[in-house]
């Protein structure tokens, strides 16, 4: 687990548009944090600030004690749900969950330890030979939270678009993912727009 600090952080765009004002804010060890607001309010850009997909105009952004400003994205101890699950239709459930192990060079049996665990936290066992593009869209996007589990994250941000599809299967990502926080104590920062959702969950609500 890991807390996150945001000290005076600042998001300013060329065009003179301010996506985030003096942001200071302490989130705990294995918390689950929602940020609520409309379209334009900078809490997907605060996530893609923590990732590293977006440069911080000002400010510090501290995951426990390290200074995320100074470590490459790739490097960061987390991982991200967006939008696009970044998934490949041609490879198996296991390759994917597999993609981000063998890029680090992890030894196979560590790779097949690790996608075992997260194949059965996601019930996806009986699927891991099959390929992505014949499973049922609910293990789609339990592949990409595995793929994201498996590299043993502190930190999960995902946003909103990522639970893009109907009610159905967003009611069953919400439930993973506070699964994944409560189960394997991985912090969650969770974007939304909707805010009967976010009462729903009966988490801290930071209001954008």
């Amino acid at each position: 687990m890991a807390s996150i600090t945001f000290e005076h952080l600042n998001k300013h765009y060329p065009n003179g548009f301010v996506s985030v004002q003096d942001l200071s804010l302490h989130i705990e060890d294995g918390e689950f944090v929602i940020f609520y607001g409309p379209s334009g309010s900078g809490k997907s850009t605060i996530l893609r600030m923590i990732g590293g997909l977006e440069e911080i105009t000002s400010g510090k952004i501290y995951l426990g004690e390290d200074l995320l400003n100074e470590i490459s994205p790739r490097d960061r101890s987390l991982a991200m749900a967006f939008q696009n699950y970044m998934l490949y239709p041609h490879m198996s459930v296991y390759d994917n969950m597999a993609l981000g192990l063998k890029l680090r060079n992890l030894p196979r049996v560590v790779i097949e330890s690790r996608i075992k665990k997260a194949a059965e936290f996601f019930n996806l066992s009986d699927v891991l030979d099959k390929k992505l593009r014949i499973v049922t869209d609910t293990q789609k996007q339990r592949t990409a939270l595995g793929r994201a589990i498996v590299c043993h994250p502190q930190i999960l941000l995902v946003d909103e678009d990522f639970a893009r599809q109907n009610d159905d299967r967003r009611k069953e990502m919400l439930h993973d993912i506070q699964k994944i926080n409560e189960e394997l104590y991985i912090t969650v920062l969770y974007a939304t727009n909707n805010i009967e959702e976010a009462k729903s969950l009966n988490k801290r609500i930071i209001y954008m």
